[in-house]
């Protein structure tokens, strides 16, 4: 694996932001979609370890496996591009513009929402076997903790909200050194 100096490092950042700015609609939107729908996947597969493990820390050491598998096969979540996309712009690249960036922002933002809620309908059809009776064991957790987290006050919400944000933008930046696998 090779390592970048922080001056390289920097320079392939903004790159990157770059190139997601200046990414067409179609290829923006479709590896946005599958970031969702593999994250969604992977907090499906989280919860269904926790239930039938009865151990939450399982499912928590495999929820990971999503996010790695976002950054292989290069796969873009909203908070990824929420770090990138800027740079470029800051850096003033030529032909990145504040509303190039916003249109990156709203593409993903569409494709992880779209790609997500293909696979919350899908488990919904699983857990309900076709919607024809109550959810199983895996449906019932995942309603109660949707439900929970619906009434949570937004004084409870946004703690939390704002570690995943931070999380999410770190990994996307700490990953970046190294640019190449053996």
């Amino acid at each position: 694996m090779s390592y970048l100096a922080p001056s390289e490092f920097v320079t392939k950042m903004v790159d990157a932001g770059e190139s997601k700015v200046f990414m067409s609609t179609r290829d923006t939107i479709i590896r946005a979609y599958m970031a969702g729908a593999i994250l969604a996947l992977a907090a499906w597969f989280a919860v269904t370890i926790n239930v039938n493990t009865g151990q939450p820390l399982v499912g928590a050491l495999l929820f990971p496996v999503g996010f790695v598998m976002l950054y292989l096969l290069g796969f873009d979540l909203l908070t990824g591009v929420f770090v990138l996309s800027p740079l470029a712009l800051i850096d003033k690249r030529p032909g990145v513009t504040f509303g190039g960036v916003l249109r990156n922002w709203g593409l993903v933002f569409v494709g992880n929402f779209a790609g997500a809620f293909t696979v919350a309908f899908m488990m919904a059809f699983v857990t309900t076997f076709g919607f024809t009776q109550d959810p199983d064991k895996v449906g019932a957790a995942i309603g109660t903790s949707a439900k929970a987290e619906r009434w949570a006050t937004p004084r409870m919400a946004r703690p939390a909200w704002r570690r995943c944000s931070c999380a999410g933008c770190s990994a996307t930046g700490w990953s970046r050194p190294a640019w190449s696998a053996p």
